[in-house]
């Protein structure tokens, strides 16, 4: 909308405009981009000109005004509304169509839906069984339930516009589109079944009550349940019939059904005021509705014409109907029924009227089991308990089991169609204001009716008549047109019209609600019911929902339809209360009803008694409605389409979240809590797109520990350029976690340099209490190669940090062997090699890469070193014993590792990594100059030392151990320089400069002074030199006498010596017994404290992990991550 107002603004400013020919200026920045003339006058005289470079996003309000004030009350997110907004004739049409008032949109369309069928049909029956006070307790707890929900509904129907859509829009727009979803399908299903339960009772009236000869299955002499199933399949047969011409009516014209409400809300008022006027005629005229009873039973009346056993005829006493009932012949001297013999026959009044004191009689309940006789209380009966059960066709009999809940599930669906109203919002005039009125209006005034309806039907009504659901012992008629005046046929056509009625707007509001959701796009498998014919009727809905309404049909009992629906209507009222609580608990700003008659304990109350009254009624049906409910609404969270609608679930996980982290912020985690929160940083190439992705696999395989996960990026600039960059790399990491599966969060760090951003994420990450424990990073690749060693240095600057941070760092070397999260390994080993203590993390990582699918079958195997002065058996049951107290399945091993002299291969490739240093330290190089440096000693030197090593010399490394190569890095390509060649540097200044030899150990360089600018730098290694000043390394026969160059080796750092001593011989263990394994884990040594021996140290790493296919080294956040309690 808002972008349509600002393109109309710019075409204001006239021909010379340029708003289409320019590009907007994205910056929002008053100084961005510079005025031109036609803006300037463009805004000249309306005191916007501060603003005027904002004026493409933000327009002025005078352009929106008209536009938010003429909101147009279609439903959101469709199709629709968008060609509404943008159709001008549309909108005009839309604002001058008439509207209701509070009396007619609201108040009448309430009292037709809720005042209906169970009124007419059940609700004598309901008071008869029930009691006066039980009923009432029903009528009371229902009607309550309706009014808080209205209160409810009210607050929510007044905090803001609310389009057409009813209590679909206010649910899913207040709980999100999941409960909206999974509610709004609940409404609609108890509103197809309403349907059906109107189309019953319509039937019903018609089959029994008006033309009972119509029936296709003839009752007439059948007995038990051979009759029930002869008006069961008659109700199945003319349901059918009526449900497809209900159809068909409302396919061709809805407005003609609508025209047609009124005429069906008169049926119904006059219909309610004929029985009020019937109550009171009761009171000084009572109406003569005899009953027969026979001792204590009720008889059916077409069984009989006179109400006795004999009668006088002339001077002869003879027989009547009713003896030949119940005896074998007409005669006196015939065989008769016991109990008939045994009891005499009585005729009561039914209706006694309200002046009678009846009401003491039906003030309690009287339940009845299937199948039993519908007695008089009060009256004696001389039965015959062993006497065998005869001619039960002549009695009135129970014909269902009654019990309290089954009345609850009865009488609800009596007590819908509150959201009349509200259903019906872009058609009022004041929807704020009517809404609230009208529909506690309605729920006012139909509780009342029924409430004084419960207890004048007990005033007036004899119990037997009122139990006596069909009317059968008072002629077929309907009990309740009993009662009415001036006749009872007021009562059957004016109940038969509202159920007809009812049945054709719940087929006309059904499909509406149906298509609303599909429209939506919340549930993709309902899209296709969104469309409809060229004048948006819901076709394919109304298909549908005669479909599902047929299986009310088929089912064919009023009484086992209404708990069904009454399930649906209770989770749909539910969920109203537990939005309007939820709204007012959560205070959002935007929360502001205009009715101020709410509190969020009414919300709770009236969600309580939905959720009480739902188990009440059946909780079988109550569970099944809650299981399709939350079907629903995990299809919709997985499947459906991602909508944000500003929900209170939303609200709710934002306090959650921050009460989450207040907590966490009490202190640390204690061990038996503490999981791998881990902050993955990722590389990004030129295109913002992810290098390395196993990074984010192994990531998943590591989640077993279900902790926090953030993805990081980084990228160099500044903010204010660089955001598209940002953006893109953000998007690359979400799709990646997406693909790989890793739930968690993406941040993208903008700063000058990488070092910075990676040093700012490693500080910045996460929230309060919930940040990083442990960092991932992978090894650099190439890292001796020149445009790779930034990324060294940055890498031992993040072990630097995260040592200072006390995080945990794992470093999975060559990531690429690493397996993806589709691979399964049917067999091998994880091998952990514990040398130092660095709290539990060697062993807790592989038992949580052990849970993913990828490692499951693998077994874990621990390695320990073992010193001479060491106990290496008594080291083995120790770490046994540790093992089994921490629940951990892995196999044993202590290794011995003597103490032996260093090699010359050991002191040699010391020297070479100490020439490398001591080079870059004296010659003052340029960056791009050092690091081509670098790349050429490295070189050079891993020729050297390959050279260097002849087998004599250092035994422990066998010939296998040095042709393991797959699992490393690239080695650079051999040097074609001849075997045990001494080393001379020299430096070349321009093409023709002059080789100067220099001492390994002594390297010259020149002075920054003495080299022009444009003077290339280079170093390199001679040969004829090597061979002149070193006669006994050329000669490969004096290589004995290399014991003898200590000169050399004495100025080495004997630090250094030893550990790369110690790297090389924990190396060739490594690789003798884990060669084959498919993951090695290993402690991981720490930086060193000063920033001159970077490179030696990735030296050291390289040697520790030579020869290995896949290496994660492991740093230990100097805490404790294990423990053996419980």
């Amino acid at each position: 909308m808002l972008n349509n107002l600002t393109e109309c603004e710019e075409g204001d400013g006239g021909p010379n405009s340029q708003g289409d020919a320019t590009s907007k200026e994205s910056s929002p920045f008053i100084n961005s981009s510079t005025s031109d003339v036609e803006k300037s006058q463009q805004y000249d005289g309306k005191n916007m000109a501060l603003f005027e470079e904002e004026m493409d996003t933000s327009p002025i309000v005078s352009s929106v005004l008209s536009s938010l004030a003429n909101y147009s009350n279609l439903t959101q997110g469709s199709k629709e509304h968008e060609e509404a907004e943008n159709n001008e004739e549309a909108r005009k049409k839309t604002v001058q169509a008439p509207r209701m008032g509070t009396i007619m949109g609201v108040y009448l369309p309430c009292m037709q839906n809720i005042l209906g069928v169970i009124l007419f049909l059940r609700m004598t029956w309901l008071v008869g069984v029930g009691g006066v006070l039980g009923t009432f307790v029903i009528v009371f707890m229902c009607c309550s339930t309706t009014m808080l929900t209205a209160i409810s509904m009210s607050a929510i129907a007044t905090n803001g516009v609310v389009p057409a859509g009813g209590s679909y829009y206010m649910i899913s727009r207040s709980l999100g589109p999941e409960f909206g979803g999974a509610v709004g399908i609940c409404f609609y299903l108890g509103t197809t079944f309403a349907g059906a339960m109107y189309i019953l009772g319509c039937i019903e009236i018609l089959l029994i009550y008006i033309v009972p000869a119509a029936a296709v299955f003839k009752m007439e002499g059948l007995e038990g349940a051979e009759a029930e199933a002869a008006l069961l399949n008659n109700m199945r047969v003319y349901g059918t019939i009526v449900l497809t011409l209900m159809s068909l009516v409302v396919f061709v014209g809805v407005k003609y059904v609508n025209k047609l409400a009124l005429v069906f809300l008169a049926c119904v008022i006059l219909s309610i005021l004929a029985v009020y006027a019937g109550v009171i005629k009761t009171s000084f005229d009572p109406p003569d509705f005899p009953v027969c009873v026979l001792g204590n039973r009720t008889l059916v009346s077409k069984s009989f014409d006179i109400c006795a056993k004999t009668m006088v005829q002339g001077n002869a006493t003879v027989t009547t109907k009713l003896w030949k009932a119940f005896c074998d012949s007409e005669f006196l001297n015939a065989t008769c029924d016991d109990y008939f013999t045994n009891n005499n026959v009585s005729q009561i009044q039914g209706i006694p009227g309200v002046t009678s004191g009846i009401l003491a009689e039906n003030l309690f309940s009287m339940f009845a089991e299937k199948n039993t006789f519908v007695e008089k209380r009060g009256l004696a009966a001389v039965l015959d308990p062993e006497a065998p059960l005869t001619n039960t066709n002549r009695y009135v009999l129970a014909d269902i089991t009654s019990f309290f809940t089954l009345l609850v599930g009865i009488y609800f669906p009596s007590v819908t169609g509150i959201m009349a109203g509200s259903n019906r919002s872009g058609d009022l005039q004041d929807a704020q204001k009517s809404i609230p009125v009208g529909t506690i209006m309605a729920i006012t005034t139909t509780s009342i009716i029924y409430m004084s309806s419960v207890i004048l039907f007990g005033a007036c009504v004899d119990g037997v008549v009122l139990r006596d659901k069909f009317g059968e012992g008072v002629n077929g008629n309907l009990v309740i047109g009993t009662l009415a005046w001036p006749s009872p046929w007021v009562i059957v056509f004016g109940s038969f019209f509202s159920t007809c009625g009812a049945g054709l707007q719940s087929l006309t509001g059904a499909p509406r609600l149906l298509q609303a959701i599909s429209r939506d796009g919340i549930i993709p498998f309902l899209r296709v019911f969104g469309h409809g014919k060229a004048n948006g009727e819901p076709t394919w809905a109304l298909l549908l929902t005669g479909c599902i309404c047929e299986i009310g049909i088929i089912i064919a009992s009023l009484d086992s339809v209404a708990p069904i629906l009454s399930m649906f209507f209770l989770m749909c009222y539910m969920f109203v209360n537990l939005a309007c609580a939820l709204q007012t608990l959560l205070r959002t700003p935007n929360w502001r009803p205009r009715f101020k008659f709410y509190h969020w304990a009414l919300s709770l109350l009236g969600m309580s008694l939905c959720l009480t009254l739902m188990f009440l009624c059946s909780w079988y049906y109550a569970i099944v409605a809650m299981v399709i409910a939350g079907c629903i609404y995990k299809y919709i969270e997985f499947c459906g389409a991602e909508k944000e609608w500003g929900d209170g679930i939303r609200g709710i996980s934002l306090s959650a979240a921050r009460y989450a982290l207040m907590r966490l912020e009490q202190g640390p985690p204690h061990t038996k809590n503490w999981r791998p929160q881990i902050l993955v940083l990722m590389g990004l190439d030129g295109e913002q797109s992810v290098e390395q992705p196993r990074l984010l696999s192994l990531t998943n395989q590591l989640k077993a520990g279900k902790g926090l996960t953030i993805v990081g990026a980084c990228v160099e600039g500044t903010y204010l350029n660089n955001q598209p960059q940002a953006q893109k790399a953000d998007q690359s990491l979400r799709k990646l976690m997406e693909i790989e599966k890793v739930k968690g969060f993406s941040q993208v760090v903008i700063s000058s340099n990488l070092r910075d951003a990676t040093s700012h994420l490693i500080q910045a990450g996460g929230l309060g209490g919930l940040r990083h424990n442990a960092v991932l990073v992978s090894f650099p690749k190439n890292w001796k190669q020149a445009e790779e060693h930034h990324r060294c240095r940055n890498f031992i600057e993040v072990v630097r940090e995260t040592t200072a941070a006390q995080l945990a760092l794992l470093v999975p070397k060559n990531i690429s062997a690493y397996p993806s999260n589709g691979e399964r390994f049917t067999e091998g080993y994880i091998d952990v090699w514990w040398i130092v203590h660095d709290g539990g993390m060697l062993m807790l990582l592989p038992f949580l890469l052990r849970q993913h699918k990828v490692w499951r079958k693998c077994k874990m195997r621990i390695f320990t070193v073992a010193q001479m002065d060491d106990n290496s058996i008594q080291m083995k049951k120790d770490l046994m014993t540790f093992l089994y107290h921490l629940r951990f399945d892995a196999e044993v091993e202590v290794v011995e590792m003597h103490d032996s002299d260093i090699s010359a291969y050991t002191y040699e490739k010391t020297l070479v990594m100490e020439q490398r240093s001591q080079i870059l330290k004296e010659m003052h190089l340029t960056k791009n100059e050092r690091e081509r440096e670098i790349q050429s000693i490295t070189d050079v030197s891993r020729g050297s030392i390959r050279r260097k090593n002849p087998s004599n010399l250092h035994p422990q490394r066998s010939i296998a151990e040095e042709s393991v190569t797959g699992g490393g890095e690239e080695k650079p390509e051999e040097e074609s320089v001849r075997l045990s060649r001494p080393r001379q540097v020299q430096l070349i200044q321009g093409k023709n400069a002059t080789p100067t030899p220099t001492s390994p150990t002594s390297p010259t360089a020149p002075t920054p002074a003495a080299m022009s600018p444009g003077e290339e730098v280079q170093m390199t290694w001679t040969d004829e030199t090597e061979k002149t000043n070193n006669p006994a390394v050329a000669n490969p026969e004096s290589i004995k006498d290399m014991f003898n160059m200590k000169p050399e080796w004495e100025n080495l750092n004997q630090s250094n010596v030893r550990r790369m001593h110690h790297a090389q011989r924990l190396n060739g263990v490594i690789v003798k017994k884990s060669q084959e394994a498919k993951l090695v884990l290993l402690n991981m040594p720490g930086p060193p404290r000063n920033r001159t021996g970077e490179e030696n140290y990735m030296e050291f790493l390289e040697v520790l992990t030579e020869g290995l296919n896949r290496v994660l080294l492991v740093r230990g956040g100097g805490r404790e991550v294990i423990t053996i309690y419980s």
